[in-house]
């Protein structure tokens, strides 16, 4: 399982994902789930990717080929005109990768699905985000919607519902993204640390911060045991229940 996030904010974008993959508790292993392309001013593009680890990586293995492929087929993630057409050419790319697999060896049911998020800005348009769906459909954050979750999305979300401000700065969403990441590992052993990250800069047109947490980072640790704490005590300040005196 993976735990990916996506939010909108008015100072840029914001990614996060985890790095764990497994077949059984017995054999887990870590795969970077996050690519970055840049054009320095002109485009910055960030694809998070959740679900069959073949799937994703044959995606990204596609992209990258069509990206440095003569300029007389079609457009590639780094030549698409804006980020409409980026994030149909990546579900096209999803599409082509699932049904090509799907028609080869035995086949299960949803057993080489992916579902992913990409985000980003090209010169001359605002930052935009997407959600693709495995059939190839997707669908862009907004004001109603301005944050989205792949993978073990339960766990995480009541945070990002309860906290998110589109006004935060990046060093506040990186507090609200270990809170919900967090959550979510602690509650799903499919999901867990390193966590690799990327805030990128409105109008920058450049790679912004990023980086990867492990789980012994400092800051990490710190943010889950006050947190932790800070349940406790706030369950303790609640009402007790009285229950109803019998007649």
């Amino acid at each position: 399982m993976t735990y990916c996030v996506g939010m909108v904010l008015d100072r840029g974008l914001v990614f996060m994902s985890d790095t764990r993959t497994n077949a059984g508790l017995d054999n887990i292993s870590t795969f970077r789930k996050m690519t970055i392309w840049e054009v320095p001013g002109e485009r910055v593009i960030t694809l998070m990717s959740a679900g069959n680890l073949a799937t994703t990586q044959a995606v990204v293995s596609l992209l990258e080929e069509r990206s440095k492929s003569p300029a007389d087929r079609a457009p590639s993630v780094l030549e698409a005109p804006s980020l409409f057409q980026t994030a149909r050419l990546i579900a096209d790319t999803l599409r082509e990768v699932i049904a090509e697999q799907g028609d080869e060896g035995q086949r299960a049911d949803s057993a080489f699905n992916a579902t992913l998020l990409v985000g980003g800005q090209i010169a001359g348009s605002e930052p935009r985000l997407f959600l693709i769906y495995p059939e190839g459909n997707f669908v862009e954050a907004g004001e109603d919607t301005p944050f989205f979750q792949i993978g073990e999305i339960k766990y995480g979300r009541p945070i990002l519902v309860r906290a998110y401000d589109p006004g935060m700065s990046f060093e506040e969403a990186m507090k609200l993204l270990m809170v919900s990441f967090d959550s979510t590992l602690k509650a799903n052993l499919t999901v867990g640390a390193p966590f690799d990250f990327h805030f990128y800069e409105k109008d920058s047109l450049r790679t912004g911060w990023q980086g990867r947490i492990d789980g012994d980072d400092s800051y990490f640790q710190a943010v889950s045991k006050r947190w932790g704490d800070a349940l406790k005590d706030a369950l303790e300040s609640l009402p007790d229940f009285e229950r109803a005196k019998s007649t």
